[in-house]
């Protein structure tokens, strides 16, 4: 049985929901799902648009062949070799085999090396270079280049005649296709969006600088809606403003809030209770957007996307066996990994029996050029009744620095 979606004139939605996959790329836990976005662009030549994962194939084989009516398939071009959109290339070109592969220098090298059995001749694969542009009827397809968005042989695709981008995983998000695959209908949902910059931070946001070139380069670019290969597509102005703006913040490490966002860990809750002493200390100072988060129990994936988000930061560095507490020095390596830098950052340190947890947090961190904020508040095993004062002093140095701060 078919499920497709008409998305514009003559372009058709054939991908597939995944709500069995519990983690993206083994890492990344997955709620609800994830959608596998491939189009089919019905013109004098018909064109597929990405494939979807193997697990997915039955569906996606039947939805092509249900667009298709019949029709052959003349290109299949591959914007993104990563397997989950790569897993069922092979069968579309046995299936259709009038059809092309298209794909620059390194998307054909990668799939030659997902598929080292398969004898296809080299006639089947088109060689395209950037700027390169392929006719297929009424509409033109302009290519334009995208290294390390975020993989390294990375492409997309823009419609000249009427402004239509085929984004490959940019702008894309975590979730499943629920009934609406148009963003307008997601957009002011906190949840969805909760997941889109998820998705970002955690796959692409290292990248930021290629991103950063990426929206330079399209920035002429009349833009009518745009097809990204996870998630909703953009098919209204308001839509796509939202995204691009967003993206234009994520990619340059511009907070989105001003806020604080508190990082701790805590084994016998005494780092636990400065952590909510602080926050408490916030809210009585009449800041608004305050967020704690349990290294040692949420996974790493939620608080990277969310230490994005906020203005400010507090990290928690709590010793453990003279070392930082492992969870929060993953976590620290992990956050550093998506390129975390120009935050306003603050530190708690609970040093026991002794240690270096704290010199170790900011060792971690030091490349990312943050501004510190208020004194280190530091306890021994526990807080006593006198560093009250401590505690306050820090949440007002954080406090005047929010009020600073112009987002």
């Amino acid at each position: 049985m078919q499920f497709t979606k008409k998305v514009y004139e003559n372009i058709y939605w054939v991908g597939t929901n995944d709500r069995g996959l519990k983690r993206f790329e083994n890492m990344f836990i997955l709620p609800n799902g994830v959608s596998y976005n491939s189009y089919i662009i019905k013109d004098e030549k018909n064109v597929l648009m990405d494939g979807v994962d193997s697990s997915a194939l039955r569906t996606f084989l039947e939805n092509v062949d249900y667009v298709l009516n019949g029709e052959d398939l003349d290109y299949i071009i591959v914007q993104h070799m990563e397997p989950d959109h790569c897993g069922s290339i092979d069968f579309i070109l046995k299936t259709y085999p009038n059809c092309k592969f298209v794909g620059n220098a390194k998307s054909i090298k990668f799939f030659k090396q997902f598929y080292p059995n398969d004898k296809f001749v080299d006639g089947r694969f088109i060689e395209i270079k950037d700027g390169d542009e392929l006719k297929i009827g009424k509409r033109n397809l302009k290519f334009i280049f995208a290294p390390m968005v975020h993989w390294p042989e990375v492409f997309m695709t823009y419609e000249t005649t009427e402004g239509l981008f085929f984004s490959a995983d940019a702008f894309g998000s975590f979730n499943v296709i629920e009934g609406h695959i148009q963003a307008k209908y997601y957009i002011n949902n906190d949840s969805w969006l909760d997941e889109n910059r998820r998705y970002y931070i955690n796959i692409v946001g290292k990248h930021g600088k290629m991103v950063t070139n990426l929206l330079k380069k399209v920035s002429g670019f009349k833009i009518n809606a745009i097809f990204p290969l996870h998630g909703p597509v953009y098919e209204d102005k308001d839509s796509i403003s939202f995204i691009l703006d967003k993206y234009d913040k994520w990619a340059n490490f511009k907070p989105e809030t001003k806020g604080v966002n508190i990082i701790f860990s805590s084994m016998y809750g005494n780092t636990e209770l400065a952590s909510d002493l602080l926050a408490s200390k916030l809210d009585e100072l009449g800041v608004e957007n305050i967020r704690l988060r349990d290294v040692s129990d949420i996974d790493f994936s939620y608080i990277i996307a969310d230490s994005h988000k906020y203005s400010n930061q507090v990290f928690v560095a709590m010793n453990y066996n003279a070392e930082l507490y492992h969870k929060m020095d993953a976590f620290l390596r992990e956050l550093v990994g998506t390129g975390y830098k120009n935050r306003h950052i603050s530190f708690i340190h609970n040093y026991s029996w002794g240690g270096k947890s704290l010199d170790i947090a900011k060792s971690i961190l030091e490349s990312g050029k943050h501004k510190y904020i208020g004194e280190d508040f530091i306890i021994n095993s526990s807080m006593t009744e006198n560093q009250e004062r401590d505690i306050e002093n820090l949440a007002k140095a954080i406090k005047e620095d929010l009020d600073n701060q112009e987002i």
